[in-house]
């Protein structure tokens, strides 16, 4: 503390409030820079009015300057609102919170058919969903304006935070402020060494601790080296948010450039990957269909197993399909698929997702021609595998003979139980007891009406139920193997065996990588935001009118931590190795250089009258006691 402001060992209270504004504009001025975040409340209205234009000028000339004016002023507030964090945050909050509807509620372009169930079943709420977009959530207008909003805040935000942490990098760590001890670290020491080897040595140690330096003298003669590391924080900051950019528009290309289908292939069939081939299919806008990758492949076998503990009982131990996939030359490759290992044929993925039963019928007609013959899939409906499906005979001749359609509908259980509640159902997944349980229609199947029709689904409005030769409904259970005449001499059924099936999913989809690699650098980068601390580190040396130097040290750190005392006490304790402390060298020897004397840190301090540690703020709350405890920069760092 300098004569000017001392007065009896205590200040007056403009003198107090002066050192107050002084050591804040100092430690503000030495924290410029620290950070690349845009300055809150530039291009704000003015106070009155509101008005970014200022006074408006007579005449219509006058008028258009001013409109154009405030129209710039608005614009630019807005943009600066936009590309703000804190909007940015709000927009990331939003996103997010728009995303559970669509998890929520049945999506058309996920399951159309649950989709129109729920219709069905909820039809005053569904028409509030049409009306808001809600089976369609990721391409509504509501989101999508979510979406691209949050894109431009990133790129507003980021462009120019680059440019101005690329200017940082070029430029030189800033030269030490006037007065060291207004920093919120700081200690001083006094030393026999030259303050040019004082400075040398300070620069080197800082070199080798990864420092970037800087030396310079002062106004008053002192020479000094200024520091500057931690540019990694910043750098994983702005990584962190270019991740985000490239995840958007990896999403976004992955949803505009993808193909989705899936196919339930019967054991010994196979599938070829084009359009008609498949049961269900979707593609974003800009996929074309010609681009489908040219392969194929076979289902050799099915592997399935369950639990049989107590505790466990029926669940899945193992789902395995054995398949064998050609590629566009015909070459013929063995391979494996699981749940969680998909099959990679260039830039497809072929996905395990389900597995069932498949009965082998064979029905003939009253002439004693086969109508019908093949594996008919059945669709499980609990983790029994209660499975349901139909058997459709499009081609048969009835007793009188003419044309005529079959039609049978029913269950298959793999471990057959009934029971007055429940009916015909599966007690266990794998076939310890298979039963095949039908219900026989003749009459119109409606397949040649043109319409789409469900195959795993029995139209009966134009049918008619086969009763037996007591006038009781037809309905039989058959195991393996066996057969039954149907009704009125119309032929028989028999039931063959029984094949598996597995249901795939074919997948292509863009920027799967670029997805990946932007969720890897956000970690990253939001690590290094975390975990780095950018601050700024100054030596001063100066020869006092004893003849001695006097070595000052002063940290300040962007945020406050306390690693920025700690690592200031650890550098002063080794750069006295080279810059050894006087025995004399405590705060009674010089006041007029700030409190503080030799550094604890490297056990050499004389203690005389100050017990501060090195590396802490100065403590001069005697002389200064209306000052704030904590300092300006400390405040600052943390808005």
């Amino acid at each position: 503390m300098s004569d000017d402001d001392e007065n009896d060992g205590r200040r007056s209270w403009p003198a107090t409030a002066a050192a107050t504004a002084g050591q804040a504009t100092d430690e503000a001025d030495a924290a410029a820079g620290l950070s690349t975040a845009p300055v809150e409340g530039a291009d704000e209205p003015a106070a009155g009015g509101g008005s970014f234009g200022g006074a408006r000028e007579p005449g219509t000339r006058g008028a258009a300057a001013w409109f154009g004016r405030e129209l710039t002023g608005w614009a630019r507030w807005f943009w600066r609102q936009l590309t703000s964090m804190r909007v940015a945050l709000i927009l990331l909050f939003l996103l997010a919170l728009a995303s559970i509807p669509g998890s929520l509620i049945p999506q058309d372009d996920v399951d159309s058919l649950l989709a129109d169930d729920f219709r069905a079943n909820n039809p005053g709420l569904s028409d509030v969903y049409e009306r808001l977009q809600l089976f369609d959530v990721y391409s509504s207008v509501w989101f999508s304006a979510i979406y691209l909003l949050l894109f431009i805040s990133l790129i507003g935000c980021i462009v120019p935070r680059t440019w101005q942490f690329v200017g940082q990098l070029r430029g030189r760590p800033p030269r030490a402020p006037r007065r060291l001890t207004r920093m919120p670290a700081y200690t001083t020491w006094r030393t026999d060494t030259a303050p040019e080897d004082v400075v040398g040595a300070a620069g080197k140690l800082l070199k080798r601790k990864r420092f970037r330096t800087d030396r310079g003298e002062d106004a008053a003669g002192a020479v000094h080296v200024a520091a500057e590391k931690g540019y990694l924080r910043e750098a994983g900051n702005l990584a962190f948010h270019l991740a985000l950019i490239v995840m958007l528009v990896a999403f976004a290309v992955g949803r505009l450039y993808y193909s989705e289908g899936g196919k339930l292939v019967v054991q010994d069939q196979g599938f070829s990957n084009v359009l008609p081939q498949y049961d269900d299919y979707e593609s974003g806008t800009l996929f074309d269909v010609n681009d489908l990758e040219p392969f194929g492949f076979r289902l050799d076998a099915f592997h399935a197993d369950f639990s049989r503990e107590r505790v466990d009982l029926g669940t899945p131990t193992e789902f395995r399909a054995d398949i064998t996939y050609w590629d566009a030359e015909g070459n013929e490759t063995p391979a494996e698929v699981e749940v969680n290992d998909p099959l990679h044929v260039g830039d497809s993925r072929v996905r395990l997702l389900g597995h069932g039963y498949a009965p082998v019928v064979t029905v003939t007609d009253a002439e004693g021609n086969v109508a019908f013959s093949g594996a008919v899939p059945f669709i499980p409906q609990d983790n029994g595998l209660t499975s349901t499906g139909v058997i459709k005979v499009s081609d048969y001749v009835g007793p009188d003979g003419e044309r005529d359609q079959l039609g049978f509908q029913g269950f298959f259980n793999p471990t057959y139980a009934i029971d007055e509640v429940r009916g015909p159902h599966s007690t266990f997944p794998e076939p310890d007891l298979p039963v095949l349980t039908l219900n026989a229609f003749h009459g119109d199947l409606g397949i040649n009406s043109g319409l789409p029709q469900n195959v795993y689904q029995l139209d009966t409005t134009n049918m008619e139920q086969l009763e037996d030769g007591t006038g009781d409904l037809f309905r039989f259970d058959l195991l393996p193997g066996e057969s039954i005449d149907l009704p009125e001499g119309r032929g028989t059924l028999t039931f063959e065996r029984f094949d598996q099936w597995a249901s795939f999913q074919i997948t292509t989809k863009a920027g799967n990588e670029w997805a990946l690699g932007g969720a890897l650098a956000a970690v990253a980068g939001l690590a290094a935001s975390l975990l780095l601390q950018r601050r700024r580190l100054w030596v001063r040396a100066r020869t006092d009118a004893d003849g001695r130097t006097v070595v000052e040290m002063a940290s300040l750190g962007r945020t406050e931590s306390a690693k920025i005392p700690a690592e200031l006490a650890a550098l002063a304790a080794a750069l006295t190795h080279g810059a050894p402390v006087l025995p004399d060298g405590g705060p009674d020897s010089d006041p007029g250089t700030g409190p503080g004397g030799g550094p604890d840190a490297a056990g050499d301090g004389d203690g005389s009258g100050d017990d501060r540690r090195a590396g802490s703020p100065p403590d001069d709350s005697a002389d200064r006691p209306d000052e704030p405890a904590e300092s300006a920069a400390a405040e600052g760092a943390r808005s």
